[in-house]
């Protein structure tokens, strides 16, 4: 009866276009009331309780750290180095945007940061070069996903904190599948621009690939700091954000030079409205979650999905269909806060580690934000390079049938998740 209260009520409110917000507010309103426990108190305790942690902490300093990589130069400079390495290949500009891609997730955290720098760059460049428009979108967002992944991701962050899971052992795993899928976007491009016939690049000389990787050093220096400090525990999540804002802003300040006192006041103006949002998603998400352990539905769950109990794999392939066609309709940080307390218990049950269900989790919702109809990072792209929606979803194809076999291949082969988090333990 909890089970089907709670699905039912959220899938109402959202269906009336209520915000994902309000939605998770009511919906943990009439579990309590379903159960003889309303209680106004306890929603405002919830929603005060969810969002005064120390590891929360780190989401507004990664979108600060995001904002002033954007605007400060940090992320020009990544893409002009891979521009220089790589850039004279035949499709040469698909393989700065994956190889600038990876770097810039290292960075920002962020699908959404990573998607309109590229866009806004790289987008243009691509078409004169003659690329077909739907293709270099397409392969832009596929590649602007990958900032969920590798660290610092905001959204292991926000797992980490729904489910209780260590946020560092989160982030050095999804370091070799951020990878993995990069190198399947290659692979899928290769393919793709070999019926194109666009002349490459001229290729760059030594001297001024060293010229870049000169210039760009600084902003190659934040993501060697943060993923050092996590692997031999210098730093906290929450403290390797507070670094990443505070390196990026000396940077863009005072060794760049391209954000002065008067851009920070707007910047950061616009990264706190942008961590409001997520803060309050994160705190209206702790009222279901707090009523999802006292109903016991992740006990639910098992029970109906317990002849997968003993398989694990089957159960964990089970979950990833689930997940992708929750991600269609949402985005990825309620997915996040609405799935992760609920199957996370299921898997561990099951006997998956759930780092390594996180990480997959993880991949999936990041899928999600290029599948419509929701599709957060093609709104993006549509946005920053005036494209048709309908065209640039057509554009992702390819690319999104790549991800979406890397991620049931990690499905089958869970060791190539698990050993870097592994790490942690030495």
């Amino acid at each position: 009866m909890t089970l089907a209260l709670f699905t039912g009520t959220l899938l109402l409110i959202i269906a009336i276009g209520a915000p994902i917000a309000y939605a998770l507010i009511v919906t943990g309103a009439a579990l309590m009331w379903q159960m003889g426990l309303f209680d106004g108190q306890i929603i405002a305790q919830n929603l005060l309780n969810a969002v005064d942690s120390f590891p929360m902490i780190a989401i507004p300093l990664f979108i600060l750290a995001g904002e002033v990589m954007n605007a400060g130069g940090l992320s020009r400079r990544i893409i002009a180095l891979a521009q220089a390495l790589v850039g004279h290949r035949r499709g040469g500009l698909g393989y700065v945007v994956i190889f600038a891609g990876v770097l810039l997730s290292s960075l920002s955290g962020s699908a959404l940061a990573d998607a309109a720098s590229l866009s806004a760059l790289l987008l243009p460049m691509m078409v004169a070069a003659g690329h077909s428009k739907e293709r270099a979108g397409g392969l832009i967002a596929s590649a602007s996903i990958i900032g969920p992944i590798i660290p610092p991701s905001i959204g292991f962050i926000v797992f980490g904190v729904a489910t209780n899971l260590s946020i560092s052992k989160l982030f050095l795993a999804g370091i070799a599948p951020g990878i993995i899928i990069a190198l399947a976007l290659a692979v899928a491009w290769y393919i793709v621009a070999r019926s194109e016939d666009v002349t490459p690049q001229p290729r760059a000389t030594w001297a001024e690939c060293g010229r870049t990787f000169a210039d760009s050093l600084w902003a190659l220096m934040l993501p060697i700091i943060i993923i050092v400090g996590l692997r031999f525990g210098i730093v906290t999540p929450t403290e390797a954000a507070g670094v990443a804002a505070a390196y990026s802003l000396c940077v863009a300040m005072f060794i760049y030079r391209e954000l002065s006192f008067d851009d920070l006041i707007e910047l950061v103006f616009r990264a706190g409205k942008t961590a409001a949002g997520v803060m309050f998603l994160v705190a209206a998400a702790a009222i279901p979650a707090w009523m999802i352990t006292i109903a016991d539905i992740p006990g639910q769950v098992i029970a109906l999905v317990e002849p997968l109990m003993e398989h694990p794999k089957l159960l964990v392939f089970a979950l990833m269909v689930l997940i992708i066609i929750v991600g269609t309709a949402m985005d990825l940080t309620p997915t996040i806060l609405l799935l992760g307390p609920i199957l996370v218990p299921v898997v561990d049950a099951a006997g998956v580690d759930p780092i390594y269900f996180g990480v997959l989790f993880m991949i999936n919702c990041a899928i999600g934000l290029i599948t419509p109809p929701v599709g957060t990072v093609l709104n993006v792209v549509c946005a920053v390079g005036k494209m048709d929606y309908e065209t640039l979803v057509k554009g992702t194809l390819p690319f999104f049938l790549a991800e979406i076999i890397i991620l049931f291949l990690l499905v089958l082969f869970p060791e190539l998740v698990t050993v870097p988090a592994s790490w942690i333990s030495h």
